[in-house]
Formats: structure tokens, C-alpha cells, sequence
């Protein structure tokens, strides 16, 4: 008995640590934003000074409105595509696995290969970098997560209603729309929540393919800026809107896709 709790009170021991190691400074930032003074580690009371600076400084708000257009512009596209692939690799498992793990290299290579892979790409094709790049680069790894998470679905589909549908006439379209689509839609959406997070968070390949200048700057390019000046109250705001964005629509697609996985 005095083995196994001294067992029990050591994994314990060690797993509060892990939690410690992992949040403590994440914590310590969030506590900082609200700190009254401009000192980065001393507190000087509680205020939301920095948050409210953030309304007024231009290059954030210009950062943030080019970071949600290419997060809703890729997830779009990116959830369209993801969808129509995750139903055709189901609907053709004779392929083998060599499709799917052509399909999913995304998101196993290393973002600094896939960023300067995109990079020449886009150079040897003599495209203008700007926003519309960023866009396409986040929609080539965010395609493999829409379409992991959508066939998580699918493999528990009853693909005999699909074949009734067309039994009685319906067209491929409809019964997508009106057979297929709502049986997977909390997939699609989980999905999508995925993608958009993955879109607002990423720095590296955004990096390697936006264009010069403000118009092409995202909301963690910004930042990365900002921070090689040292580390402000404004910039401990800053990154906590963008966390607590992020674990917000990361919780939503986790809750959707653990029902979906239980279905």
C-alpha cells in the first residue's frame, strides 16, 4: 500500500510540475497585460490601458484585419476543398496509402521547408507576394486538417443512403446538399474552427510568402516586430487577445469533433 501511494504521490508530483512548466508562463503573460505600469515584470496595479492603446495603434488594427481575412478567406477555401477531398478518398479507399500520405504531407513536413518550398514556387511562377499568397499558402496545410478531421466522419458513414438517394432520383448535388452534408456538417465545422486557428496563429510560412510593407502584414508578423524591441504591457495584450481567439475556437472544434468521434 505504502509503494503504491508513494507511486501515485510521484506521478502526481511530476505531473503538476509538467502543468506548472507549460502554463505558468502563459499565466505570468496574460497577468502582465493588465499591469498598470510600463515595466514588463514589476507590478504597479491592475489597469486596461493596454488594451484600449490597442484600438488606437494603426499597424495593429491593420494587422488584425489582414490576419482575419486570411484566416476566413483560407478556412473557406480550405474547408470547400478539405470536404470534397475527405469524400473522395473515402468513396476511393482502392488507392492505397500512398494517396492519403501524399495528401497529408502538409501537415507532417516542417513549416520552414513548406514556407521556402511555397516561397520558390511562387517565385519561379513570378507571383506578386501580398495577402492573396498568404492565402494560398494557408489553405495547402490547412486542406490536410479539414479533410483528416472530416473522414474521422465518414468513416462511420452509411454510404447506402446515398445510393438510395440516387435510387429515387435525386441528382449528385442534392443529395450532397440535402443527404450528405448535414450528416457531416458538425465535421465540416469542426473543421473549419480548426483551419481558421491554425490561420491565425501561424507565423513562419505567412512570413516567407507576404509581400513588403503594411498592406501584407499579419497579426503575428506584427508582433514578432513589436517584440524585437523588447517585451511591452501592450504586446503581453496583444498576444493574450490572440490566445484567448485561438483557444476559444480551438475548444469549439475539439467539442464538435469529440461528438463526432462518438457518433
Amino acid at each position: 500500500m505504502t509503494q503504491s501511494f508513494a507511486r501515485s504521490l510521484g506521478m502526481r508530483t511530476i505531473l503538476i510540475l509538467v502543468f506548472a512548466f507549460l502554463y505558468i508562463p502563459i499565466a505570468v503573460l496574460v497577468a502582465l497585460s493588465f499591469n498598470a505600469g510600463g515595466l514588463p515584470t514589476a507590478w504597479s496595479g491592475f489597469s486596461l490601458k493596454w488594451y484600449a492603446s490597442l484600438a488606437g495603434n494603426s499597424a495593429i488594427l491593420s494587422a488584425a484585419l489582414n490576419t482575419l481575412i486570411v484566416a476566413l478567406v483560407s478556412t473557406a477555401i480550405a474547408t470547400l476543398l478539405g470536404t470534397l477531398l475527405a469524400i473522395g478518398i473515402e468513396m476511393r479507399r482502392q488507392y492505397g496509402k500512398g494517396l492519403e500520405a501524399l495528401i497529408f504531407a502538409p501537415m507532417i513536413i516542417p513549416d520552414i521547408v513548406l514556407a521556402i518550398a511555397l516561397l520558390s514556387f511562387f517565385s519561379m511562377l513570378n507571383v506578386t507576394m501580398g495577402l492573396h499568397t498568404i492565402i494560398l499558402a494557408h489553405v495547402v496545410f490547412n486542406l490536410a486538417f479539414v479533410c483528416s478531421v472530416v473522414r474521422a466522419r465518414l468513416k462511420s458513414f452509411d454510404w447506402s443512403i446515398v445510393e438510395a438517394s440516387a435510387d429515387l432520383g435525386a441528382s449528385a448535388l442534392t443529395t450532397f446538399r440535402r443527404v450528405t452534408l448535414p450528416v457531416i456538417a458538425p465535421a465540416v465545422i469542426a473543421g473549419a474552427l480548426l483551419a481558421f486557428t491554425l490561420s491565425v496563429d501561424e507565423f513562419i510560412i505567412a512570413f516567407f510568402t507576404a509581400g513588403a510593407g503594411r498592406a501584407s502584414t499579419t497579426l503575428p508578423m506584427q508582433i514578432y516586430a513589436m517584440i524585437r524591441f523588447g517585451i511591452t504591457p501592450e504586446i503581453n495584450a496583444l498576444a493574450t487577445i490572440v490566445m484567448a481567439v485561438s483557444i476559444t475556437a480551438l475548444t469549439l472544434s475539439q467539442r464538435l469533433n469529440r461528438g463526432v468521434i462518438g457518433q
